[in-house]
C-alpha cells in the first residue's frame, strides 16, 4: 500500500510539473500532502514538512545570498570584464559558447558539488547567451550535461556507492576513467552541435556577426553605469576570487560563505543604507521565488523520507526484479539509472535500493562492484541535474531563468542520451558484459 502511494505520488508531482499544468511551489507542496493524506499521516505531516525543510534551509539560504552576491557585482561591474574577456576567447559564435559553457562547467565541478558549478557557471555565461538572444535552455542543459557526466572519486554518488557496498572507491572509479572520457567527448560534440543549431536559427552567419572580432555587448544605459563602481574593481574581484575559492575548497559552508561575502560587497560598494535596501529590493525577487520552490521541496523530500514512503518503493521496486534478468543486472541498471534518478533522491537509492540489487545479483555471480559502477552511470550523475528530488535542478533553473519544466523537457533527453553513451561503452570496454 506505502509503495503504491510512493509510487502515485511521485508520478503526479513530474507529471505536474512536466505538463505546466501547475508552479513546481505548488505541485511540491500540495501533492505530497495528498499522499501522505492518503497515506494515513494526516497528524504526522506538519513534522514531516518541518524536517524536510530543516535539511534544505542551508541550500536555500545559499541561493538567496548566491543571488544577492552575484547580482550586486554584477551591478558594481565586476563580472563586465570578465564577459567581455569569453568574449574575446570565444567570440559571439554560438558553436563556440556552448563548448564554452560546457568546458567552464566541467573545470569548475572538479570539486564534485553540482551547487557550486551551477552558481559559478551560469551567471558567468548568461549574459553571453542573451546578448545573442540564445536559447537560456541550452544554457542550462550544457552546464547539466558537463557536471553530470564528471563524476569523480569524491563526489556524492561515488561515495554513496562505495559506502553502501562496502567497497574501495578506487575499485569503483579507476576502470571507469575511459568510460567518463567517451562521455565527455558526447558532452563537448553535443555541445557545439547545439550551438550550431543556434547559430543557424539566429541566421548569424549570414549576417556576418559569427565571425566578426568587434563583437560586444550592448552598451549599459545611465541607470547601469550609475551603479557601477570602476575604482572598486580589483577589490571587488578579490572579495569575488575570495569568496569562489573558500567555497570551491570547502574551508566554511557556502550559505555562510555567501551571507558574508554579500554583507562585504554592499558594504564596500554601497555603503549608505539607502543604496543597500535598493540593491536588496532589486534582486530579492528572483531570490524569493527560487526560496519558495526550494523550501517546497524540502517539504516534499521531508514527507516522502519521513512517512517511509521512498524506503518502501525502493525495496519494493528492487524486490520485484525477475531472476531471469538476474545476469544482465549492471546492464539493465546502467539503462534504468538515469530515469531513477526522477523517482528516488540520492540516499534512498545508495542505501536503500542499491544493496538490495546487489544483493539479487550475487545470486547470480554478479560483482557488487559492478552494480555500483551501472549506478555511477545515471543515477544522480547525468540524473541529478533535472531531478525534481535534488536543489540543483532548481539552481540550474533559476539561475538560468527558464522554467523548470522546460529545463526537464529539454534536457533530459540529452542526459539520457549521455548516459546511454556511457553504457555503451562500459560494454565495448569490457568493464562489465551485457
Amino acid at each position: 500500500m506505502l509503495e503504491a502511494v510512493a509510487a502515485a505520488t511521485i508520478l503526479a508531482l513530474l507529471v505536474a510539473i512536466l505538463s505546466n499544468r501547475v508552479s513546481p511551489l505548488v505541485a511540491l507542496i500540495l501533492v505530497p500532502i495528498a499522499g501522505a493524506l492518503v497515506a494515513g499521516f494526516a497528524t504526522e505531516i506538519p513534522a514531516f514538512i518541518l524536517g524536510g525543510i530543516g535539511k534544505i534551509a542551508p541550500v536555500a539560504g545559499m541561493f538567496v545570498f548566491a543571488i544577492l552576491f552575484f547580482g550586486i557585482m554584477t551591478d558594481a561591474g565586476v563580472l563586465a570584464p570578465v564577459v567581455s574577456l569569453i568574449l574575446r576567447a570565444v567570440g559571439m559564435r554560438p558553436s563556440r559558447i556552448t563548448v564554452g559553457t560546457a568546458a567552464l562547467a566541467l573545470i569548475i565541478h572538479l570539486d564534485g558539488s553540482g551547487a557550486v558549478c551551477f552558481l559559478v557557471t551560469i551567471p558567468a555565461m548568461r549574459p553571453l547567451y542573451d546578448a545573442l538572444g540564445m536559447d537560456r535552455r541550452i544554457l542550462a542543459c550544457t552546464a547539466s550535461l558537463a557536471a553530470g557526466v564528471n563524476f569523480l572519486p569524491w563526489t556524492g554518488p561515488t561515495l554513496r556507492a562505495a559506502a553502501s557496498l562496502k567497497l574501495p572507491v578506487a575499485d569503483i572509479f579507476t576502470p571507469m576513467i575511459a568510460v567518463q572520457l567517451a562521455g565527455l567527448a558526447f558532452v563537448f560534440l553535443v555541445s557545439w552541435w547545439l550551438g550550431v543549431g543556434e547559430e543557424r536559427r539566429l541566421g548569424l552567419a549570414a549576417a556576418g556577426a559569427v565571425s566578426s572580432p568587434k563583437a560586444a555587448l550592448p552598451e549599459p544605459d545611465a541607470a547601469t553605469l550609475a551603479l557601477r563602481r570602476p575604482r572598486l574593481f580589483w577589490l571587488n574581484v578579490a572579495i569575488t576570487l575570495t569568496v569562489v575559492v573558500t567555497m570551491v575548497a570547502g574551508w566554511a559552508e557556502p550559505v555562510v560563505v555567501f551571507m558574508v561575502g554579500t554583507a562585504i560587497a554592499l558594504m564596500v560598494n554601497y555603503p549608505a543604507p539607502n543604496l543597500q535596501r535598493a540593491r536588496i529590493e532589486a534582486h530579492a525577487p528572483a531570490a524569493l521565488l527560487m526560496v519558495g520552490v526550494l523550501l517546497a521541496a524540502g517539504a516534499f523530500t521531508g514527507i516522502l523520507n519521513g512517512s517511509g514512503m521512498i524506503k518502501a518503493l525502493a525495496e519494493t521496486t528492487a524486490g520485484q526484479m525477475p531472476a531471469e534478468v538476474g545476469p544482465h543486472i549492471p546492464a539493465l541498471l546502467a539503462v534504468l539509472a538515469m530515469p531513477l534518478s526522477l523517482m528516488f533522491d540520492p540516499d534512498s537509492f545508495y542505501f536503500g535500493v542499491l544493496p538490495v540489487v546487489a544483493e539479487v545479483g550475487g545470486h547470480f555471480g554478479v560483482p557488487p562492484v559492478q552494480v555500483a559502477q551501472a549506478a555511477l552511470l545515471g543515477q544522480m550523475t547525468t540524473g541529478f541535474p533535472v531531478s525534481p528530488l535534488t536543489p540543483a535542478t532548481f539552481l540550474v533553473a533559476g539561475l538560468s531563468g527558464v522554467d523548470l519544466g522546460a529545463h526537464q523537457r529539454f534536457s533530459i533527453p540529452w542526459l539520457y542520451a549521455a548516459s546511454l553513451v556511457m553504457t555503451a561503452a562500459v560494454l565495448l570496454l569490457g568493464v562489465f558484459a551485457l
